[in-house]
């Protein structure tokens, strides 16, 4: 069972904060033992179609923080030492909120580390980019904006669940549909992407994607070693496709690696190129292993914050190879307003250049960004699974001048909570609200779902297939994320070999391409247990 909305082009109204009085009077009760003043905020407008459900929960927008002290510690409520509890550090009140990301470069990278025999690098696991791996059936809005779909199901741990938040956008155009594209190719042609599978790899999604691409879109191609070098300024592909394709061929490697420079030249000639009314977006094709020059992402990203800022030019990252610079391409991408995915094969590079395009080049939302309220009337305590480095202020929600994540239609994204529910608790239990920014007016909007108790599936086998495929790469991210844990640090984690046997069941029910994969991967990891 699911709520959502869907807010299209309506600002976001301010009214009065309302709660019931069973949730006012529990916040009274907690303010006079903690001495603290809690302050409220602001509700965002809601669609009149689901007015009547907002005021019986109380929660048409997010709540403000409510003071817990040791309310949600891992012994209240009769749970025992021991139990998952004693591994999620109590929550500091009932808010969590975080800018949306649509990366997906954590579980490409581990697939490809996996099927070459060897385990990932923990630090190189992000949970929530295994989840938003995987295609969600959410409902879609008609117009700009998102859809927010709140389920859940319980686990087999005690009194815990796993709470999914959905947000899709509308349904990508049309290649013909779709604005005009203005892409800078930033190539990182260093020594290390001689390597089979780096820089060939990237000339034929390159060329592959030129043949895809409209007459009236534009490509420039910037590569970098020691020096950067653009090699082919904004050319329109129009009776031009030749002059971009004997470019790409002419692609060679060479010695380091100074990517700084690559992103700097790159921006550059974005700038130079700029195009009113199209998608001006810089792609950098690198394995991420900068040795040269500036190495820093914050600080290579201050030398073209001019470009980011007034222009508006979104980054978004492809990284390829077996010995990847994952952290410091996720960085780019997460503060230069764009995204990152990972390439290993043909088929992983036609995803990505091709079947994904429309995702890749326009933006329906920017600065987008989620708060989920809990009700302390029915929580005892949750985590958000993944988003470490997304975090955001609960504060500056509504502060659009901190940096959200930049969205294209056909995107989905995906958080997934464990929630610890108060035994025998039962009504509202969340809320989830979205804000972003009009890519073109940057005027702000919201929109909400909630979740019921009643909503929860009775288990994960009992949901639906999407949610379950959810479920097992979260669980299979947690346990790559804790190798010294068999069992893993998220509660209703089954193991490795139960989670190959899920995964291989959905596989088989859906049909899916991703999910055998998922499996495939799930069973490289159990050969090195």
């Amino acid at each position: 069972m699911k709520t959502h909305q869907t807010h299209r082009t309506r600002p976001r109204q301010e009214h009065a904060h309302h709660r019931p009085r069973r949730l006012r009077t529990a916040l009274l009760a907690l303010t006079a033992a903690s001495g603290l003043l809690l302050t409220g905020c602001g509700a965002g407008g809601s669609n009149s179609g689901n007015s009547n459900a907002a005021n019986r929960t109380g929660f048409p927008a997010p709540a403000p923080p409510v003071a817990t002290g040791g309310d949600n510690s891992s012994e209240q409520d009769g749970e025992q030492t021991g139990t998952p509890a004693d591994k999620i550090a109590p929550s500091p009140d009932y808010l969590s909120t975080f800018a949306l990301d649509v990366d997906t470069a954590s579980y490409g990278y581990a697939r490809r580390v996996l099927a070459d025999g060897q385990r990932p690098d923990p630090s190189t696991i992000r949970p929530e980019e295994f989840v938003n791996s995987f295609r969600q059936d959410y409902d879609r809005p008609d117009g700009n904006g998102f859809t927010v779909t709140v389920d859940g199901a319980r686990t087999d741990s005690s009194n815990w669940s796993l709470v999914r938040v959905g947000l899709a956008t509308r349904t990508a155009d049309s290649t013909d549909e779709r604005p005009p594209a203005a892409l800078t190719f930033v190539i990182d042609v260093s020594g290390s992407m001689s390597e089979t599978g780096r820089l060939d790899l990237a000339k034929k999604s390159l060329d592959e994607m030129t043949d895809r691409l409209r007459d009236d879109d534009s490509v420039a191609l910037v590569t970098f070693s020691d020096e950067a070098e653009t090699v082919l300024p904004m050319t329109r592909l129009d009776g031009h496709r030749g002059q971009v394709h004997e470019a790409i061929d002419e692609l060679e490697t060479q010695s380091s690696t100074n990517l700084g420079a690559g992103v700097e030249t790159g921006y550059a000639t974005a700038t130079e190129g700029l195009r009113k009314g199209a998608t001006n977006r810089v792609v950098l094709i690198s394995d991420g292993l900068a040795n040269t020059g500036d190495t820093s992402a914050d600080s290579i990203l201050d030398r073209i914050a001019h470009e980011r800022r007034d222009h508006g030019i979104t980054l978004f990252g492809v990284g390829v190879g077996s010995d990847y610079g994952d952290a410091l391409m996720e960085k780019l991408a997460d503060k230069g307003d764009g995204h990152t995915a990972y390439v290993s094969d043909d088929a992983d590079a036609r995803k990505v250049f091709v079947d994904q395009l429309p995702q890749n080049i326009d933006l329906t939302a920017r600065d987008a960004k989620a708060q989920v309220a809990f009700d302390p009337e029915t929580v005892a305590q949750f985590r958000l699974i993944g988003y470490e480095d997304r975090k955001v202020a609960d504060d500056d929600f509504r502060n659009d001048n901190v940096d959200g994540g930049e969205i294209g239609p056909g995107h989905t994204v995906t958080a997934l909570y464990a929630v610890r529910t108060r035994p025998g608790a039962d009504g509202h239990l969340a809320t989830a609200s979205v804000r972003w920014l009009d890519p073109d007016t940057r005027a702000p909007h919201e929109d909400s779902g909630q979740l019921e108790t009643d909503a929860l599936h009775h288990s994960l086998t009992s949901a639906p297939n999407t949610f379950q495929v959810t479920a097992v790469a979260a669980y299979f991210a947690d346990t790559l994320r804790s190798p010294e844990d068999s069992a893993g640090t998220l509660p209703g984690n089954p193991g490795l070999a139960e989670l190959a046997s899920r995964a291989h069941t959905l596989a088989k029910k859906t049909e899916d391409a991703d999910v055998r994969q998922l499996a495939e991967a799930i069973d490289e990891a159990r050969r090195m247990n």
